[in-house]
């Protein structure tokens, strides 16, 4: 199995690739709530809706749920070691 690795603090992500990555999904999948950043900007959950949180996470890459893995079509975000390993 190739395995790419992105540092996307030095490389951000794109709009797109984010929707891409989401695939549909609602874009609380990727956002961390748990991230110290949430903390420090002092967001309200509440009021962000899909746009909000990816304008954010491109402001912000701390608010991307980490690690981001993708297999194939399949995208995973902040996956634990136990779920890495039980995927590969």
């Amino acid at each position: 199995m190739d395995i790419t690795e992105r540092d996307f603090f030095k490389k951000p992500f794109s709009r797109a690739e984010i929707e891409n990555l989401l695939a549909g999904k609602p874009a609380s999948d990727m956002f961390s709530v748990r991230s110290p950043s949430f903390k420090k900007l002092g967001l309200d959950l509440r009021m962000l809706d899909n746009q909000k949180m990816i304008d954010w996470m491109l402001k912000e890459p701390r608010l991307i749920r980490r690690p981001v893995v993708q297999i194939g079509q399949k995208v995973y975000f902040g996956a634990t070691d136990a779920v890495l390993a039980e995927i590969l």
